[in-house]
């Protein structure tokens, strides 16, 4: 993390006026940045500090002050259950929890308000917890970023601020980042591809960082959208870099078939987090959009692989950055090798050099690397043909009335999906689109029946993570009684 501290310390004498970070509510200069890091600093006395908090300019400051200080900075996802975050605040031992939730953040612990303090214009808490020892750190860990916790409870991913530090700098070149950039973030910076797309990559630059609350860009937790408002996020700030999961880059394919405006300022949209299908794809590039889809996982300290201008191939997720190394195991398990976490907190950990990412895939005769679904959720059907769901689900979700979309089949001699449509409208049409898609699928991948879901998968339900990854198993949990009358011969809706 030093590079980017003395980045940002850098632009503050050769641009002290350009700005580097902006919300909502408040711009600063690479200069006042500098500044409000050092004053806030002191106030961060405690080593293990927790942020809960939404988007903004403060976010950014605190973090970046935190690693000034050589603390460990967790963030606090405020998508996580109460449950959830009282696993963070104990096992990664927080002393002090900054917050612009007090009230949330006293019910989860039984902690004490050390007093209040202004970052960037916002008015923040400061708690500090009961002494609690925690897990033992790794050496040299600067950040602790909490898995989704959909399976079991969170994992702390423990990274070093080389890490960081060096996945920052390779994705700054890799998208040809320079000053007159502006990064506009839609993501949680509870997530750690937020943090570093939207906060490390773009201030290493001497770019614009734009970090405005979500929900005033129409974003609420990792489903929820309003369209318009996350359309005119994008024309008020006119970013040319931004990082959109699968849901928010199809709202914006959809709004740009229909004749919406979308900001000519763009020319580089990172699409990832979840699989992404190629039609989505076909789309966005027929419709003008410059969307490259990428691959990375917290364990290998976010972004391993992107498509980026002039050297794109849909279906892959791009060739792997220099920082990274990439081989196929035996079995098809993607490998990775170099910059990796420092292992999860408080589980015994032997540094190999590589990681076994759990991710089925292949690299191409040119390099490029295609992911194919994961070692855990492949399932071979009752006639012994081997499936990965997020193929068909990413099939799925590439058809314009279907928002989400949750495949079953093992062992069983067809397969059913839960549906999320797109809008209200859109589920009398699921039937028909999803018809149209047999007719290009094998039989074996096939959708047979499907299930209307009472509501989006999201992390608030437990059914999708902060990036709207689905978690499967929850997912059948929730619908196995209709799961299990359509193998019962009941079927709830049946595709014609």
């Amino acid at each position: 993390m030093q590079a980017i501290l003395d980045s940002i310390a850098c632009f503050a004498e050769e641009r002290p006026h350009h700005t580097a970070i902006v919300d909502n509510q408040v711009s600063l200069s690479y200069l006042e940045l500098k500044q409000a890091i050092g004053q806030i600093a002191p106030a961060l006395h405690l080593k293990r500090i927790g942020l809960l908090m939404s988007n903004g300019c403060a976010w950014a400051v605190l973090d970046l002050a935190a690693h000034c200080r050589g603390a460990a900075c967790t963030p606090m996802p405020t998508f996580f259950s109460d449950n959830q975050l009282r696993h963070v605040i104990a096992d990664a031992g927080l002393e002090l929890i900054v917050t612009d939730q007090p009230e949330r953040a006293l019910a989860l612990t039984q902690a004490v308000v050390e007093s209040q303090i202004t970052v960037a214009g916002t008015t923040l808490t400061c708690i500090v917890t009961p002494h609690t020892d925690g897990c033992s750190l790794p050496p040299h860990v600067t950040r602790i970023t909490y898995t989704s916790g959909t399976t079991g409870q969170p994992k702390g991913v423990c990274l070093t601020g080389k890490a960081i530090e060096l996945i920052s700098v390779s994705l700054t070149d890799a998208v040809g980042a320079a000053g007159m950039d502006k990064s506009l973030t839609l993501l949680p910076l509870s997530t750690l591809l937020a943090n570093i797309g939207g906060i490390y990559a773009p201030l290493y630059s001497g770019s614009t960082a734009c970090v405005p609350d979500l929900a005033e860009c129409g974003i609420s937790g990792s489903t929820g959208v309003h369209a318009d408002r996350f359309i005119a996020a994008l024309q008020h700030y006119q970013p040319t870099v931004t990082v959109l999961v699968p849901h928010l880059l199809k709202i914006l394919v959809e709004a740009a078939a229909q004749g919406e405006i979308l900001p000519s300022s763009l020319r580089y949209i990172a699409v990832g987090g979840a699989p992404v299908a190629p039609v989505l794809l076909e789309r966005a590039h027929a419709l003008g959009l410059p969307v490259y889809q990428g691959y990375g996982l917290s364990e290998a300290a976010s972004v391993v692989s992107m498509n980026v201008p002039g050297d794109d191939r849909i279906g892959s997720v791009g060739r792997p950055l220099p920082h990274a190394k990439v081989r196929i195991a035996d079995d098809g398990e993607v490998i990775v090798g170099d910059a990796l976490f420092s292992g999860y907190l408080g589980v015994p950990y032997r540094h190999t050099g590589e990681w076994a990412t759990g991710d089925i895939g292949r690299i191409d005769s040119d390099g490029y690397l295609h992911i194919t679904g994961r070692k855990k959720t492949a399932f071979a059907t009752a006639h012994g043909r081997k499936l990965a769901p997020e193929w068909v689900e990413s099939e799925l979700t590439g058809m314009h009335s279907i928002a989400q979309a949750a495949l079953f089949g093992e062992g069983r001699s067809f397969n059913v999906a839960v549906v999320v449509p797109s809008h209200a409208r859109a589920a009398r049409k699921i039937g028909p689109v999803i018809a149209t898609l047999n007719r290009i699928l094998p039989d074996y991948a096939q959708v047979r029946h499907w299930i209307l879901a009472e509501e989006p998968f999201s992390a608030r339900n437990g059914l999708a993570n902060g990036t709207g990854a689905l978690d499967r198993q929850a997912i059948a949990a929730r619908y196995a009684r209709q799961i299990e009358q359509l193998y019962a011969g009941e079927p709830l809706r049946a595709v014609p």
